[in-house]
Protein backbone atom coordinates (compact mmCIF):
# COMPACT_ATOMS: atom_id res chain seq x y z
CA UNK A 1 0.00 0.00 0.00
CA UNK A 2 3.11 2.45 0.93
CA UNK A 3 4.54 1.36 -2.14
CA UNK A 4 0.78 2.15 -4.40
CA UNK A 5 0.76 5.85 -2.49
CA UNK A 6 4.65 6.72 -3.25
CA UNK A 7 3.52 5.76 -7.04
CA UNK A 8 0.43 7.68 -7.15
CA UNK A 9 2.58 10.56 -5.46
CA UNK A 10 5.29 10.22 -8.38
CA UNK A 11 3.05 10.34 -10.90
CA UNK A 12 1.12 13.21 -9.71
CA UNK A 13 4.20 15.43 -9.31
CA UNK A 14 5.30 14.49 -12.45
CA UNK A 15 1.86 15.58 -14.17
CA UNK A 16 1.88 19.09 -11.95
CA UNK A 17 5.18 19.42 -13.35
CA UNK A 18 4.04 19.02 -17.26
CA UNK A 19 1.31 21.29 -16.87
CA UNK A 20 3.10 24.07 -15.07
CA UNK A 21 5.84 23.82 -18.24
CA UNK A 22 2.71 23.75 -20.51
CA UNK A 23 1.83 26.98 -18.80
CA UNK A 24 -0.96 26.26 -17.08
CA UNK A 25 -1.04 27.57 -13.71
CA UNK A 26 -1.54 25.85 -10.08
CA UNK A 27 -4.72 27.55 -9.84
CA UNK A 28 -6.28 26.35 -12.97
CA UNK A 29 -5.02 23.13 -12.40
CA UNK A 30 -6.88 22.84 -9.14
CA UNK A 31 -9.87 23.68 -11.01
CA UNK A 32 -9.81 21.96 -13.36
CA UNK A 33 -9.34 18.90 -10.88
CA UNK A 34 -12.46 20.08 -9.22
CA UNK A 35 -14.35 20.22 -12.23
CA UNK A 36 -13.33 16.82 -13.14
CA UNK A 37 -14.34 15.31 -9.90
CA UNK A 38 -17.62 16.67 -9.62
CA UNK A 39 -16.36 19.63 -6.08
CA UNK A 40 -18.17 22.70 -6.38
CA UNK A 41 -16.63 25.57 -7.96
CA UNK A 42 -14.21 27.66 -6.21
CA UNK A 43 -15.61 31.33 -5.27
CA UNK A 44 -14.40 33.40 -7.65
CA UNK A 45 -12.08 36.81 -7.09
CA UNK A 46 -13.25 40.09 -7.12
CA UNK A 47 -11.20 42.83 -8.49
CA UNK A 48 -13.64 46.25 -8.08
CA UNK A 49 -11.90 49.03 -10.65
CA UNK A 50 -13.83 52.60 -9.79
CA UNK A 51 -12.89 55.51 -12.10
CA UNK A 52 -13.14 58.56 -10.40
CA UNK A 53 -15.12 61.37 -12.68
CA UNK A 54 -14.78 58.93 -15.91
CA UNK A 55 -17.20 59.53 -18.15
CA UNK A 56 -19.95 57.48 -20.08
CA UNK A 57 -18.15 58.46 -23.68
CA UNK A 58 -14.80 58.55 -22.42
CA UNK A 59 -14.52 54.63 -22.50
CA UNK A 60 -13.97 53.90 -27.16
CA UNK A 61 -16.18 51.26 -26.65
CA UNK A 62 -19.33 53.44 -25.61
CA UNK A 63 -18.16 56.39 -27.70
CA UNK A 64 -16.30 54.83 -30.79
CA UNK A 65 -16.24 58.26 -32.53
CA UNK A 66 -15.04 60.24 -29.43
CA UNK A 67 -11.25 61.14 -29.22
CA UNK A 68 -10.08 59.11 -26.03
CA UNK A 69 -8.84 56.09 -26.90
CA UNK A 70 -9.10 53.02 -24.27
CA UNK A 71 -7.92 49.79 -25.90
CA UNK A 72 -7.77 47.95 -22.36
CA UNK A 73 -11.08 48.65 -21.17
CA UNK A 74 -12.63 47.64 -24.71
CA UNK A 75 -10.52 44.08 -24.04
CA UNK A 76 -12.64 43.70 -20.73
CA UNK A 77 -15.61 44.91 -22.79
CA UNK A 78 -14.83 41.96 -25.41
CA UNK A 79 -14.09 39.33 -22.20
CA UNK A 80 -17.23 40.04 -20.59
CA UNK A 81 -20.92 42.75 -20.41
CA UNK A 82 -20.63 46.00 -21.16
CA UNK A 83 -23.99 47.68 -19.48
CA UNK A 84 -25.20 50.65 -21.18
CA UNK A 85 -28.27 51.80 -18.32
CA UNK A 86 -25.73 51.68 -15.33
CA UNK A 87 -25.97 54.32 -12.39
CA UNK A 88 -24.53 56.01 -9.88
CA UNK A 89 -26.21 56.03 -6.77
CA UNK A 90 -25.06 59.91 -7.00
CA UNK A 91 -23.30 62.20 -8.96
CA UNK A 92 -20.54 63.24 -7.08
CA UNK A 93 -17.92 61.30 -5.01
CA UNK A 94 -18.60 60.19 -1.14
CA UNK A 95 -22.03 59.92 -1.98
CA UNK A 96 -21.56 57.09 -4.76
CA UNK A 97 -18.81 55.69 -2.80
CA UNK A 98 -20.94 55.07 0.24
CA UNK A 99 -23.65 53.20 -1.60
CA UNK A 100 -20.72 50.90 -3.28
CA UNK A 101 -19.73 49.84 0.42
CA UNK A 102 -23.14 49.56 1.77
CA UNK A 103 -25.66 48.80 -0.38
CA UNK A 104 -27.45 51.76 0.81
CA UNK A 105 -28.63 55.06 -1.11
CA UNK A 106 -26.00 57.68 0.20
CA UNK A 107 -29.02 59.88 1.56
CA UNK A 108 -29.61 57.50 4.36
CA UNK A 109 -26.45 58.53 5.67
CA UNK A 110 -25.27 61.62 7.99
CA UNK A 111 -24.54 63.15 5.10
CA UNK A 112 -27.36 63.11 2.68
CA UNK A 113 -26.34 65.84 0.51
CA UNK A 114 -22.27 66.59 -0.22
CA UNK A 115 -18.72 65.27 -0.22
CA UNK A 116 -16.47 64.50 2.88
CA UNK A 117 -12.49 66.46 2.48
CA UNK A 118 -9.56 65.05 3.77
CA UNK A 119 -9.62 65.33 7.77
CA UNK A 120 -13.28 63.89 7.53
CA UNK A 121 -14.05 61.56 10.31
CA UNK A 122 -15.80 57.98 9.08
CA UNK A 123 -19.05 58.33 7.08
CA UNK A 124 -19.89 54.41 7.19
CA UNK A 125 -21.83 54.24 10.14
CA UNK A 126 -20.07 51.43 13.24
CA UNK A 127 -20.87 48.11 12.87
CA UNK A 128 -23.24 48.50 9.24
CA UNK A 129 -22.01 45.77 6.88
CA UNK A 130 -19.82 46.39 4.30
CA UNK A 131 -19.11 44.38 0.72
CA UNK A 132 -15.93 43.79 2.30
CA UNK A 133 -17.24 42.57 5.93
CA UNK A 134 -18.97 40.41 4.02
CA UNK A 135 -17.05 39.12 1.68
CA UNK A 136 -14.43 38.43 4.61
CA UNK A 137 -16.69 36.62 6.29
CA UNK A 138 -16.78 34.46 3.50
CA UNK A 139 -13.51 33.72 3.61
CA UNK A 140 -12.25 36.28 1.57
CA UNK A 141 -8.93 38.16 1.89
CA UNK A 142 -9.87 41.52 1.11
CA UNK A 143 -7.97 44.76 0.24
CA UNK A 144 -8.36 48.44 -1.05
CA UNK A 145 -5.95 50.18 -2.84
CA UNK A 146 -6.80 54.21 -3.89
CA UNK A 147 -8.91 56.98 -2.80
CA UNK A 148 -10.72 56.28 -0.07
CA UNK A 149 -12.93 60.04 0.41
CA UNK A 150 -15.21 58.02 3.18
CA UNK A 151 -13.75 59.58 6.24
CA UNK A 152 -10.78 58.37 8.50
CA UNK A 153 -10.66 58.10 12.48
CA UNK A 154 -8.16 60.95 13.21
CA UNK A 155 -7.27 61.14 16.52
CA UNK A 156 -7.92 64.67 18.15
CA UNK A 157 -5.69 66.41 20.21
CA UNK A 158 -6.66 65.66 24.16
CA UNK A 159 -8.58 69.45 24.25
CA UNK A 160 -10.34 68.72 21.48
CA UNK A 161 -11.11 64.76 22.31
CA UNK A 162 -15.07 66.06 23.75
CA UNK A 163 -15.59 67.08 19.84
CA UNK A 164 -16.13 63.41 19.86
CA UNK A 165 -19.60 63.40 21.36
CA UNK A 166 -21.06 65.19 18.89
CA UNK A 167 -22.05 62.41 15.74
CA UNK A 168 -21.77 65.27 13.12
CA UNK A 169 -18.12 66.40 14.46
CA UNK A 170 -15.81 65.96 10.91
CA UNK A 171 -18.95 65.05 8.70
CA UNK A 172 -20.98 68.52 8.02
CA UNK A 173 -17.48 70.45 8.05
CA UNK A 174 -13.99 68.53 8.54
CA UNK A 175 -11.62 68.70 11.65
CA UNK A 176 -8.94 71.20 11.58
CA UNK A 177 -5.62 69.39 11.17
CA UNK A 178 -5.06 71.88 13.84
CA UNK A 179 -6.79 69.81 16.54
CA UNK A 180 -5.46 66.72 15.24
CA UNK A 181 -2.37 64.53 16.60
CA UNK A 182 -1.08 63.65 13.48
CA UNK A 183 1.40 61.53 15.51
CA UNK A 184 -1.41 58.58 16.16
CA UNK A 185 -2.88 56.04 13.85
CA UNK A 186 -6.75 56.48 13.20
CA UNK A 187 -9.01 54.68 15.26
CA UNK A 188 -11.59 53.83 12.04
CA UNK A 189 -11.38 53.68 8.59
CA UNK A 190 -11.41 50.74 5.68
CA UNK A 191 -9.55 48.51 7.95
CA UNK A 192 -12.48 48.58 10.55
CA UNK A 193 -15.27 48.01 8.13
CA UNK A 194 -13.51 44.75 6.94
CA UNK A 195 -10.82 45.59 4.65
CA UNK A 196 -6.97 43.21 5.95
CA UNK A 197 -5.02 45.90 3.98
CA UNK A 198 -5.60 49.52 2.89
CA UNK A 199 -3.48 51.54 0.88
CA UNK A 200 -5.29 54.65 0.29
CA UNK A 201 -5.12 58.43 -0.03
CA UNK A 202 -7.84 60.26 2.51
CA UNK A 203 -10.16 61.90 -0.44
CA UNK A 204 -9.44 63.49 -3.60
CA UNK A 205 -6.06 64.20 -4.94
CA UNK A 206 -7.17 67.77 -5.29
CA UNK A 207 -8.10 67.94 -1.47
CA UNK A 208 -5.42 68.24 1.64
CA UNK A 209 -3.76 66.05 3.32
CA UNK A 210 -1.70 64.65 0.62
CA UNK A 211 0.07 61.66 2.00
CA UNK A 212 -0.71 58.07 2.25
CA UNK A 213 -2.50 55.87 4.81
CA UNK A 214 -1.69 51.99 5.14
CA UNK A 215 -3.53 50.18 7.68
CA UNK A 216 -4.51 53.54 9.43
CA UNK A 217 -1.00 54.82 9.78
CA UNK A 218 0.46 57.61 7.88
CA UNK A 219 2.86 56.46 5.75
CA UNK A 220 5.22 59.39 5.99
CA UNK A 221 4.48 62.53 8.39
CA UNK A 222 2.51 65.63 7.63
CA UNK A 223 5.78 68.00 7.82
CA UNK A 224 5.62 70.01 4.42
CA UNK A 225 2.88 71.66 2.69
CA UNK A 226 2.11 72.97 -1.03
CA UNK A 227 0.31 75.96 -2.08
CA UNK A 228 -2.34 76.64 -4.07
CA UNK A 229 -2.01 75.45 -7.78
CA UNK A 230 -3.40 76.43 -10.81
CA UNK A 231 -6.59 78.54 -9.20
CA UNK A 232 -7.32 80.32 -12.47
CA UNK A 233 -8.67 76.62 -14.31
CA UNK A 234 -12.07 76.61 -13.08
CA UNK A 235 -11.48 73.37 -10.96
CA UNK A 236 -9.87 71.68 -13.95
CA UNK A 237 -6.32 70.57 -15.23
CA UNK A 238 -3.44 70.63 -12.62
CA UNK A 239 -5.93 72.25 -9.89
CA UNK A 240 -5.12 71.25 -6.24
CA UNK A 241 -5.73 73.18 -2.77
CA UNK A 242 -3.32 74.56 -0.76
CA UNK A 243 -2.10 72.04 2.43
CA UNK A 244 -0.29 70.08 4.51
CA UNK A 245 1.60 67.08 2.69
CA UNK A 246 4.14 64.33 3.26
CA UNK A 247 8.00 65.47 2.50
CA UNK A 248 8.02 63.05 -0.51
CA UNK A 249 4.65 62.88 -2.08
CA UNK A 250 4.36 63.31 -6.04
CA UNK A 251 1.13 64.49 -7.24
CA UNK A 252 2.38 62.59 -11.13
CA UNK A 253 3.37 59.59 -9.04
CA UNK A 254 0.10 58.48 -7.38
CA UNK A 255 -2.27 56.99 -9.82
CA UNK A 256 1.39 54.69 -10.98
CA UNK A 257 1.98 54.21 -6.95
CA UNK A 258 -1.61 52.95 -6.56
CA UNK A 259 -1.29 50.79 -9.62
CA UNK A 260 2.08 49.18 -8.33
CA UNK A 261 0.09 48.50 -4.41
CA UNK A 262 -2.78 46.76 -6.27
CA UNK A 263 -0.55 44.77 -8.37
CA UNK A 264 1.41 43.97 -5.22
CA UNK A 265 -1.64 42.52 -3.47
CA UNK A 266 -2.64 40.57 -6.14
CA UNK A 267 0.88 38.97 -6.42
CA UNK A 268 0.74 38.06 -2.63
CA UNK A 269 -2.53 36.26 -3.06
CA UNK A 270 -0.95 32.28 -3.53
CA UNK A 271 -2.59 30.45 -0.69
CA UNK A 272 -5.67 29.62 -3.63
CA UNK A 273 -7.83 31.95 -0.70
CA UNK A 274 -10.09 34.02 -2.80
CA UNK A 275 -9.64 37.93 -2.88
CA UNK A 276 -11.88 41.04 -2.79
CA UNK A 277 -9.32 43.93 -4.24
CA UNK A 278 -11.09 47.30 -4.82
CA UNK A 279 -9.36 49.65 -6.58
CA UNK A 280 -10.94 53.22 -6.27
CA UNK A 281 -8.75 55.49 -8.60
CA UNK A 282 -7.98 58.91 -8.31
CA UNK A 283 -8.46 59.59 -11.77
CA UNK A 284 -9.31 60.98 -14.79
CA UNK A 285 -10.39 63.70 -11.52
CA UNK A 286 -8.32 66.76 -11.15
CA UNK A 287 -5.33 67.55 -10.79
CA UNK A 288 -5.12 66.14 -14.62
CA UNK A 289 -1.64 65.08 -14.10
CA UNK A 290 -0.97 62.84 -16.82
CA UNK A 291 2.87 61.38 -16.97
CA UNK A 292 5.68 60.29 -20.08
CA UNK A 293 4.55 58.16 -22.58
CA UNK A 294 0.71 59.64 -22.10
CA UNK A 295 1.02 63.40 -22.24
CA UNK A 296 0.23 64.75 -25.09
CA UNK A 297 -0.84 61.62 -26.51
CA UNK A 298 -4.58 62.32 -27.33
CA UNK A 299 -6.41 64.91 -28.74
CA UNK A 300 -8.29 65.71 -25.50
CA UNK A 301 -5.54 68.01 -23.64
CA UNK A 302 -4.43 66.95 -20.27
CA UNK A 303 -7.65 65.47 -19.38
CA UNK A 304 -7.90 63.05 -22.39
CA UNK A 305 -4.14 61.83 -22.16
CA UNK A 306 -4.83 61.30 -18.30
CA UNK A 307 -7.71 59.04 -19.08
CA UNK A 308 -5.68 56.80 -20.89
CA UNK A 309 -3.71 57.00 -18.55
CA UNK A 310 -6.33 55.90 -16.41
CA UNK A 311 -6.86 52.66 -19.12
CA UNK A 312 -3.31 51.42 -19.24
CA UNK A 313 -3.15 51.50 -15.35
CA UNK A 314 -6.10 49.09 -16.05
CA UNK A 315 -4.28 47.45 -18.34
CA UNK A 316 -1.62 46.75 -15.94
CA UNK A 317 -3.85 45.27 -13.37
CA UNK A 318 -5.50 42.62 -15.69
CA UNK A 319 -1.99 42.13 -17.36
CA UNK A 320 -1.11 40.92 -13.79
CA UNK A 321 -4.46 38.79 -13.13
CA UNK A 322 -3.32 37.04 -16.42
CA UNK A 323 0.26 36.55 -15.07
CA UNK A 324 -0.71 35.04 -11.68
CA UNK A 325 -3.29 32.77 -12.92
CA UNK A 326 -5.97 33.90 -11.54
CA UNK A 327 -7.97 35.27 -14.27
CA UNK A 328 -10.25 32.67 -15.78
CA UNK A 329 -11.50 32.94 -11.66
CA UNK A 330 -12.02 36.22 -11.35
CA UNK A 331 -14.87 38.79 -11.65
CA UNK A 332 -13.40 42.04 -12.91
CA UNK A 333 -15.48 45.16 -12.90
CA UNK A 334 -14.88 48.08 -13.97
CA UNK A 335 -17.02 51.74 -13.83
CA UNK A 336 -16.83 55.08 -12.32
CA UNK A 337 -18.51 56.98 -9.69
CA UNK A 338 -19.98 59.28 -11.46
CA UNK A 339 -20.21 61.54 -14.51
CA UNK A 340 -17.29 63.81 -16.00
CA UNK A 341 -16.45 67.38 -15.09
CA UNK A 342 -17.05 68.57 -19.11
CA UNK A 343 -18.21 71.65 -19.26
CA UNK A 344 -19.73 72.84 -22.79
CA UNK A 345 -16.71 75.05 -23.59
CA UNK A 346 -14.74 72.03 -23.43
CA UNK A 347 -16.74 70.11 -25.88
CA UNK A 348 -16.24 73.12 -28.42
CA UNK A 349 -12.83 73.18 -27.66
CA UNK A 350 -12.08 69.11 -28.36
CA UNK A 351 -15.11 68.03 -30.17
CA UNK A 352 -15.10 65.36 -27.90
CA UNK A 353 -18.14 64.77 -25.51
CA UNK A 354 -17.41 62.99 -21.86
CA UNK A 355 -20.78 62.20 -21.14
CA UNK A 356 -21.31 60.75 -24.72
CA UNK A 357 -25.15 61.17 -25.69
CA UNK A 358 -26.24 62.29 -22.26
CA UNK A 359 -26.92 65.86 -20.91
CA UNK A 360 -25.09 67.39 -17.67
CA UNK A 361 -22.18 66.45 -16.37
CA UNK A 362 -20.61 65.55 -13.24
CA UNK A 363 -23.09 66.98 -10.48
CA UNK A 364 -26.34 66.91 -12.35
CA UNK A 365 -29.62 65.46 -11.85
CA UNK A 366 -29.35 64.42 -15.52
CA UNK A 367 -28.33 61.69 -16.89
CA UNK A 368 -24.52 63.10 -18.04
CA UNK A 369 -23.89 63.58 -14.16
CA UNK A 370 -24.47 59.55 -13.42
CA UNK A 371 -24.96 57.17 -16.51
CA UNK A 372 -21.64 55.93 -16.52
CA UNK A 373 -19.67 52.70 -17.92
CA UNK A 374 -19.99 49.68 -16.45
CA UNK A 375 -18.28 46.60 -17.65
CA UNK A 376 -18.45 43.10 -15.69
CA UNK A 377 -15.94 39.81 -16.63
CA UNK A 378 -16.39 36.94 -15.44
CA UNK A 379 -14.90 33.50 -17.61
CA UNK A 380 -17.47 30.46 -17.76
CA UNK A 381 -19.81 32.77 -16.49
CA UNK A 382 -20.90 35.55 -18.42
CA UNK A 383 -20.75 35.78 -22.22
CA UNK A 384 -17.77 37.73 -23.81
CA UNK A 385 -18.85 40.59 -25.86
CA UNK A 386 -22.60 40.53 -24.72
CA UNK A 387 -24.34 44.09 -23.83
CA UNK A 388 -26.93 44.52 -21.06
CA UNK A 389 -29.46 47.20 -21.11
CA UNK A 390 -30.81 46.60 -17.61
CA UNK A 391 -31.41 49.62 -15.77
CA UNK A 392 -28.51 49.01 -12.96
CA UNK A 393 -26.72 51.23 -10.04
CA UNK A 394 -23.69 50.68 -8.12
CA UNK A 395 -25.36 50.25 -4.76
CA UNK A 396 -26.55 46.74 -6.10
CA UNK A 397 -22.95 45.07 -5.65
CA UNK A 398 -23.69 44.10 -1.83
CA UNK A 399 -26.58 42.13 -2.54
CA UNK A 400 -24.35 40.70 -5.94
CA UNK A 401 -21.60 39.65 -3.94
CA UNK A 402 -24.06 38.03 -1.32
CA UNK A 403 -25.95 35.51 -4.00
CA UNK A 404 -22.35 34.78 -5.73
CA UNK A 405 -21.19 33.59 -2.59
CA UNK A 406 -24.36 32.06 -1.12
CA UNK A 407 -24.67 34.01 1.97
CA UNK A 408 -27.89 34.15 3.43
CA UNK A 409 -27.64 36.86 6.24
CA UNK A 410 -30.44 39.03 6.03
CA UNK A 411 -27.78 42.11 6.95
CA UNK A 412 -26.24 41.43 3.92
CA UNK A 413 -29.06 42.31 1.63
CA UNK A 414 -29.75 46.14 2.43
CA UNK A 415 -32.41 48.42 1.19
CA UNK A 416 -31.32 49.57 -2.16
CA UNK A 417 -28.59 46.61 -2.89
CA UNK A 418 -30.39 44.03 -5.87
CA UNK A 419 -28.40 40.64 -7.38
CA UNK A 420 -27.60 41.54 -10.87
CA UNK A 421 -26.23 38.06 -11.22
CA UNK A 422 -29.23 36.86 -13.14
CA UNK A 423 -28.21 39.50 -15.76
CA UNK A 424 -24.70 38.62 -15.61
CA UNK A 425 -25.42 34.83 -16.29
CA UNK A 426 -28.18 35.43 -18.78
CA UNK A 427 -30.98 34.01 -17.02
CA UNK A 428 -32.93 37.77 -16.80
CA UNK A 429 -32.74 41.22 -19.21
CA UNK A 430 -33.39 43.31 -16.03
CA UNK A 431 -32.48 43.33 -12.24
CA UNK A 432 -35.23 41.04 -10.42
CA UNK A 433 -37.13 42.90 -7.71
CA UNK A 434 -35.74 46.40 -8.47
CA UNK A 435 -38.84 48.22 -9.53
CA UNK A 436 -37.36 51.83 -9.68
CA UNK A 437 -33.83 53.37 -9.19
CA UNK A 438 -32.75 56.97 -7.14
CA UNK A 439 -30.32 59.27 -8.14
CA UNK A 440 -29.39 62.23 -6.19
CA UNK A 441 -27.37 65.27 -7.39
CA UNK A 442 -24.61 67.49 -5.73
CA UNK A 443 -27.54 69.84 -4.09
CA UNK A 444 -29.63 67.46 -3.01
CA UNK A 445 -32.09 66.59 -6.10
CA UNK A 446 -33.68 63.48 -6.38
CA UNK A 447 -34.03 61.73 -9.89
CA UNK A 448 -36.52 58.42 -9.78
CA UNK A 449 -36.20 56.38 -12.94
CA UNK A 450 -39.40 53.57 -13.80
CA UNK A 451 -38.76 52.15 -16.90
CA UNK A 452 -38.94 54.74 -19.86
CA UNK A 453 -39.18 57.66 -17.43
CA UNK A 454 -37.33 59.41 -15.10
CA UNK A 455 -38.71 62.50 -12.72
CA UNK A 456 -36.98 64.69 -11.52
CA UNK A 457 -38.06 66.44 -8.49
CA UNK A 458 -36.84 70.29 -8.87
CA UNK A 459 -35.82 72.86 -11.69
CA UNK A 460 -32.36 73.10 -13.18
CA UNK A 461 -29.46 70.84 -13.49
CA UNK A 462 -29.04 70.30 -9.69
CA UNK A 463 -25.48 70.51 -10.36
CA UNK A 464 -22.64 71.74 -11.86
CA UNK A 465 -24.51 72.77 -14.91
CA UNK A 466 -25.80 76.05 -15.17
CA UNK A 467 -28.51 76.39 -14.46
CA UNK A 468 -28.18 75.08 -11.44
CA UNK A 469 -31.40 75.73 -9.60
CA UNK A 470 -34.94 77.06 -10.83
CA UNK A 471 -37.17 78.63 -8.48
CA UNK A 472 -40.20 77.38 -9.15
CA UNK A 473 -43.20 80.23 -10.40
CA UNK A 474 -46.71 80.04 -8.33
CA UNK A 475 -48.38 77.70 -9.62
CA UNK A 476 -46.05 76.20 -12.37
CA UNK A 477 -44.06 73.11 -12.21
CA UNK A 478 -41.73 71.84 -9.91
CA UNK A 479 -40.29 69.42 -11.21
CA UNK A 480 -39.04 67.46 -14.84
CA UNK A 481 -40.53 64.47 -16.53
CA UNK A 482 -38.82 62.58 -19.05
CA UNK A 483 -39.27 59.83 -21.23
CA UNK A 484 -35.78 58.13 -21.84
CA UNK A 485 -36.48 56.34 -25.07
CA UNK A 486 -38.09 58.79 -27.06
CA UNK A 487 -35.98 61.90 -25.57
CA UNK A 488 -32.52 60.23 -24.89
CA UNK A 489 -31.45 63.91 -24.17
CA UNK A 490 -34.02 65.10 -21.90
CA UNK A 491 -34.67 68.04 -24.14
CA UNK A 492 -38.87 67.77 -23.90
CA UNK A 493 -39.82 68.08 -20.42
CA UNK A 494 -43.43 66.42 -19.94
CA UNK A 495 -43.79 67.39 -16.39
CA UNK A 496 -46.94 69.39 -17.42
CA UNK A 497 -48.13 67.15 -19.72
CA UNK A 498 -48.45 64.11 -17.59
CA UNK A 499 -49.44 64.32 -14.43
CA UNK A 500 -50.25 60.96 -13.69
CA UNK A 501 -46.84 59.62 -14.72
CA UNK A 502 -45.38 62.49 -12.13
CA UNK A 503 -47.77 60.85 -9.41
CA UNK A 504 -46.62 57.15 -10.03
CA UNK A 505 -43.14 58.33 -9.84
CA UNK A 506 -43.24 60.27 -6.69
CA UNK A 507 -45.12 57.09 -5.48
CA UNK A 508 -42.33 55.10 -6.44
CA UNK A 509 -39.90 57.48 -4.69
CA UNK A 510 -41.75 57.57 -1.36
CA UNK A 511 -41.87 53.87 -1.15
CA UNK A 512 -37.77 53.54 -1.56
CA UNK A 513 -37.67 56.33 0.98
CA UNK A 514 -40.00 53.74 3.20
CA UNK A 515 -37.83 50.54 2.29
CA UNK A 516 -36.73 48.21 4.99
CA UNK A 517 -33.82 45.46 4.78
CA UNK A 518 -35.04 42.54 1.96
CA UNK A 519 -34.74 38.80 2.35
CA UNK A 520 -31.84 36.98 1.24
CA UNK A 521 -30.88 35.50 -1.94
CA UNK A 522 -29.85 32.01 -2.43
CA UNK A 523 -26.89 31.53 -5.02
CA UNK A 524 -28.16 30.37 -8.54
CA UNK A 525 -25.19 30.86 -10.45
Amino acid sequence: MNIMKQVLGYAWTLVMAILIISGISCNEIHAQLGRALGLPSPLPNIVYILADDLGYGDVSAYNPEGKIRTPNIDKLAARGMRFTDAHSPSSVCTPTRYAIMTGRYPWRSRLPVGVLRGYSRPLIEEERPTVASMLRSRGYRTGVVGKWHLGLGWTPKPEHAGRLADPMYGIKDEMDPAHIDLDKPMTAGPNSVGFDYSFVLPASLDMPPYAYVENHRLVEPLTSSTPLSKPDTGYAGAFWREGLKSPSFDFHDVLPRFVRQANDFIRQQQSGKPFFLYVPMPAPHTPWMPIAPWKGRSAVGEYGDFTEQVDASVGAILNTLDSMGFSKNTIVVFTSDNGPYWRSDYISKYNHRSAGPWRGMKGDAYEGGHRIPFIVSWPGKVKPGSVSHATTTLANLMATAAEITGDNNPRHIPEDSYSILPVLTGKSAQVTGQTAVVHSSSVGFFAVRKGDWKLIEGLGSGGFSTPKQIKPKPGGPDGQLFNLKEDPAEEKDLFSTHPDKVKELRQALKQIRDAEHKKAVVSTY
